[in-house]
């Protein structure tokens, strides 16, 4: 069996939110720290382009999204399940409303001006400044709305006290008794809250919601071991593709096989991967590129929240 590597870097929630997958499912992995802001070389050589973080390798097949990641482990280790039996569609949905609402108003608190400059108090302002004008063209010519702050500091306490009420009334977790993917979609814009000493205070009042953060991160990582970029790049060129389904091609676009695509968020982080279309089905699409670093590798996106297109 190839070995998990995720490709992330310490500050991102949604690594953390693939982190603590692994310290659910009690599962191995390899960690390689990639930069927070473009270029990212080592990571587009196995993507293609793909910038968000954090990004799952596995061999020669590359998983973006931790929508699918969270999917592409719960195949990986079955138990504990991310998505409890016979509540997989409550579970997706209420991860995608903590991966957007939650994020994304999180994320406004967070751009304040006096947010940005606490989380970067110890570094020179040039990096502060080079971080900002990433995130803005990362959120440029997506759907994505990030609400104006005052929106978001208005709405924020609402959010919160909803919360704050079901783990007060409903179980230690967000499903009842056990953690699912649910938690770790709503934990990972609190945690990033919670790391800024300049709007940590927004969760001060909210008791429950702290003790539930403290049991979310008490599952920690999993075991990791550091490998750097070249190794996993090595890996990728000497693995060969699992083998994909042969039944299963479900095309939305009326494409065929072999048909050169790109693929592309629709939200945010739009920029498009060229390749092969070599498999789509209902929630996956995944194609084929030929890098001269990485050689032959499969790129593996979900639907919701992407396009395919004739290149």
């Amino acid at each position: 069996m190839s070995e998990l590597i995720l490709h992330h870097y310490p500050q991102s929630p949604f690594a953390e939110k693939a982190r603590l997958m692994f310290g659910l499912k009690g599962l191995s992995w390899r960690s390689v720290l990639i930069p927070p802001v473009m270029p990212k070389p080592d990571l587009t050589a196995l993507t293609g382009g793909y910038r968000r973080t954090p990004v799952l390798q596995i061999g020669a097949d590359i998983y973006c999204d931790t929508a699918l990641i969270a999917h592409r482990l719960e195949r990986e280790k079955a138990m504990p399940a991310l998505f409890p039996d016979g509540r997989e569609a409550i579970a997706a949905a209420l991860a995608q409303f903590g991966d957007q609402v939650l994020f994304h108003n999180s994320i406004s608190i967070n751009f304040q001006p006096d947010a940005v400059a606490a989380r970067f108090a110890e570094l020179p302002e040039e990096v502060m400044k080079g971080f900002v004008r990433d995130r803005q063209a990362l959120f440029e010519n997506g759907s994505a709305r990030r609400p104006p702050v005052d929106e978001a500091l208005a709405q924020w306490p609402v959010l919160m006290s909803r919360l704050e009420t079901q783990l007060e009334r409903d179980g230690e977790f967000l499903l009842g008794e056990e953690p699912s993917i649910v938690d770790l979609a709503w934990y990972h814009p609190l945690w990033f809250m919670a790391a800024n000493a300049a709007v940590a205070v927004l969760l001060e009042d909210y008791p429950m919601i702290r003790a539930w953060m403290a049991r979310i991160a008490d599952m920690g990582h999993g075991a990791s071991q550091k490998m750097d970029a070249a190794e996993a790049i090595r890996i990728a060129q000497e693995a060969t593709p699992e083998d994909l389904p042969e039944h299963g091609f479900v095309s939305t676009r009326g494409l065929t096989l072999g048909q050169s695509v790109t693929v592309q968020a629709t939200d945010y982080g739009c920029d498009p991967v060229a390749g092969k279309l070599v498999h789509e089905e209902m929630d996956e699409i995944v194609i084929a590129r030929e890098d001269e670093r990485a050689g032959l590798v499969h790129v593996h996106f979900p639907r919701v929240g992407y396009r395919v297109d004739v290149a």
